[in-house]
């Protein structure tokens, strides 16, 4: 079999050496859209993360009969072109679950703490102090507040119980309006909004999601509240967000994820006036080292499972 990693890239320095056992591997960091047909014309199975493989690249690859994707959604594949030239589409999910959950937990305590701000007076201003400490920047504790959670999936879900462990009143919204049981309470949007220390977003971008805070429902927050999103960029109004962080109407913000990514110049968040009410790290919740991993060995197992005959995984 001929293997092609389209956009390794995504997947950081995970050891990729086990896909050898399947046949030949070709690995290229990044492909643009024009060069994708071409790198797949005599491939039997492509891994791809965000290159697009549509009818065109399709046809130009005759050989292909496996993609697989190194992510859970896969909107970046033609699934009605695969479906009707035969082409098995996989996917992967629940390996970043635990990855997610520690990262959302990081932005927060950088933001309650301001950990960065403190670690940079003890090692630059502490040996000037005449005080054994240092008070500037007030940080609270997590022990009391309530949480709240937009997207009670399997990542939402762990959240919350790792809040609730902190000693948080927990609470959800759903969006998408399919009743659940859940041991936390369900509240409306604006119930949520209004009454939450700290809101987490761990929801897709969907045509209910999309622009689901702009500047109304931000301004219906405590301004003591820190908003974290590490679903999609798209569900958060991004110029919004940095006025009401600018101008103080809320405490902090943090965000692994943006409308476009890489972000485009000009982004307002990037021209916040406090820049220690903000933090953004660029789209790696997901990809811990362990995460990766347990990524990779899921795309080999669902390999193993299509040249057996199996279904594992399987979109189309």
């Amino acid at each position: 079999m001929e293997l092609v990693f389209v956009d390794y890239e995504t997947l950081g320095d995970v050891d990729i050496r086990p896909f050898e056992r399947f046949g030949k591997v070709t690995i290229y960091d990044k492909t643009a859209p024009q060069e994708t047909a071409k790198r797949l014309e005599t491939a039997q199975i492509v891994i791809t993360n965000k290159v697009v493989i549509d009818d065109t690249v399709m046809a130009a690859a005759p050989e292909l009969k496996l993609i697989c994707v190194s992510a859970t959604g896969v909107n970046n594949i033609d699934l009605a072109a695969a479906k009707a030239r035969g082409i098995a589409v996989t996917n992967v999910a629940g390996y970043s679950t635990e990855s997610v959950v520690a990262h959302t937990f990081a932005l927060y305590f950088q933001l309650a703490h301001h950990t960065d701000y403190y670690d940079r007076y003890a090692k630059n201003e502490w040996v000037k102090s005449d005080c054994f400490t240092h008070l500037d920047q007030p940080f609270y504790e997590l022990f009391g507040k309530r949480w709240g959670i937009i997207g009670m999936g399997t990542i939402g879900r762990r959240v919350a119980q790792v809040a609730q462990a902190f000693g948080c009143e927990v609470c959800y919204t759903s969006i998408s309006g399919v009743p659940r049981d859940e041991v936390f309470a369900e509240m409306t949007l604006d119930e949520l909004l209004g009454s939450c220390d700290v809101i987490s977003i761990h929801a897709p971008l969907t045509e209910k999601t999309k622009g689901l805070l702009g500047a109304a429902e931000l301004a219906r927050m405590k301004p003591s509240a820190i908003l974290l999103n590490l679903g999609r960029g798209g569900i958060v109004d991004e110029s919004a967000l940095a006025e009401a962080l600018d101008n103080a109407r809320l405490r902090g913000a943090g965000l692994d994820v943006m409308a476009k990514e890489p972000p485009q110049v000009g982004n307002k968040l990037f021209e916040i006036k406090k820049s220690y009410n903000s933090i953004l790290s660029p789209h790696i919740a997901w990809a811990s080292v362990e995460a990766r991993t347990r990524l990779v060995a899921m795309i080999e197992k669902n390999i193993d499972a299509f040249l057996n005959n199996q279904i594992l995984n399987r979109v189309v």
